[in-house]
């Protein structure tokens, strides 16, 4: 990997990663962790680290095995992330370091003042040489605000604070491409997240670990479209972490795109959940992708799902590949009476469009 500064960096811990193999918090590998990071503290790095443990922390006090309702995993959640986040805080004490409780859920960083808002509290934590430990609050998210998983929410941290790196620390070495016989091979870098990267995650294999891969490669997209490099690398081994900021070639290294998606247009793809889909026909795709125009209701062809005005959704030629994102000026309700009509106004406004 090429020399490159990485001074501002989120890394996420799995639960893999924080889990022995009888279903308990794995305090050592726990605490070799935060020894890795207080040295990049202590080094000048600012770093934001998200972790997953809190429902195996209150599963293993609740005597619950591994649950499996929600609110089974909800209430685990709210033992356990106050004990994960005492044994944090225990380790980071050892040197000198003091943690942040960050929770969040999507609605936090769908709202765009709440996004801006967290990203201030991240810029003054980090400023201060305050660790701020993140989490999803899986003791109140429900489907409508929930990210889901870490990976996702470690990259949409990257984005919100503009990141120099994204580690994702796991229980593998990196990550396994095909070759054309179908067996694995250790890719080193991956230069863009395409098709046949794509289906070399979407074949599990348990002795690979590529099963979680598939969710990573989504936090790739993300971290991509940011301008933030992304890495998976084993957290069981160590020195990897120091060597991977260092600029040596450790574990699987994703680039970022050459020209990011500025600030308010990350959010706009990556913050936002779609709500429905707009189906445009050649014209209407030609004015997009290459006149750089607004949509108007002329080239829409379809509507698919019921939205208000104000809704993110998703712009599509007529085979439904997905072109684009953007927020509605109309409800699907006020659409279906105006498409394929001219002089009507603007569907979708160019400042509130991104294309894919």
């Amino acid at each position: 990997m090429a020399k490159r500064a990485f001074n501002t960096i989120v890394i996420k811990v799995g639960s893999s990663s924080l889990t022995t193999s009888d279903g308990k918090l794995d305090l050592v590998n726990l605490k070799k962790i935060v020894t890795e990071i207080a040295a990049l503290v202590k080094a000048g790095k600012k770093i934001i680290l998200v972790t997953s443990g809190s429902i195996v922390c209150g599963a293993e006090k609740l005597g619950l095995g591994k649950p499996k309702t929600i609110p089974e995993k909800q209430a685990a959640a709210a033992v356990g992330q106050s004990r994960l986040m005492r044994q944090y805080e225990k380790a980071f004490e050892e040197f000198g370091l003091t943690v942040a409780q960050i929770l969040i859920t999507r609605d936090a960083i769908a709202d765009r003042e709440r996004y801006l808002n967290a990203r201030n509290t991240f810029n003054t934590l980090l400023t201060e040489k305050v660790v701020p430990i993140v989490n999803e609050n899986d003791t109140v998210a429900i489907e409508e605000i929930k990210i889901g998983d870490n990976d996702n929410l470690a990259a949409l941290t990257a984005s919100l604070i503009g990141a120099d790196l994204l580690v994702l620390l796991t229980d593998v070495d990196g990550f396994y491409m095909k070759n054309e016989e179908g067996i694995p091979y250790f890719a080193a870098e991956i230069k863009e997240i395409n098709k046949e990267v794509e289906s070399a995650a979407g074949q599990p294999s348990t002795q690979l670990g590529t099963g979680g891969m598939i969710t990573k490669l989504q936090a790739g997209k993300v971290c991509a479209d940011a301008g933030v490099y992304m890495a998976i690398i084993n957290s069981r081994k160590e020195g990897l972490l120091q060597q991977l900021v260092e600029g040596k070639q450790v574990g699987t290294i994703f680039l970022p795109k050459e020209s990011k998606l500025d600030g308010r247009k990350r959010w706009l793809v990556h913050g936002l959940k779609t709500e429905g889909a707009l189906i445009i026909d050649a014209g209407a795709e030609t004015a997009l992708l290459k006149n750089g125009k607004s949509l108007l209701p002329v080239g829409i062809k379809a509507v698919q799902g019921k939205f208000q005005a104000g809704a993110l959704v998703a712009i599509a030629d007529e085979d439904e590949k997905e072109l684009a994102r953007g927020l509605v000026n109309l409800s699907s309700k006020e659409l279906l009476e105006v498409i394929g009509k001219k002089d009507v106004g603007e569907a979708v406004h160019r400042d509130n469009l991104v294309i894919l």
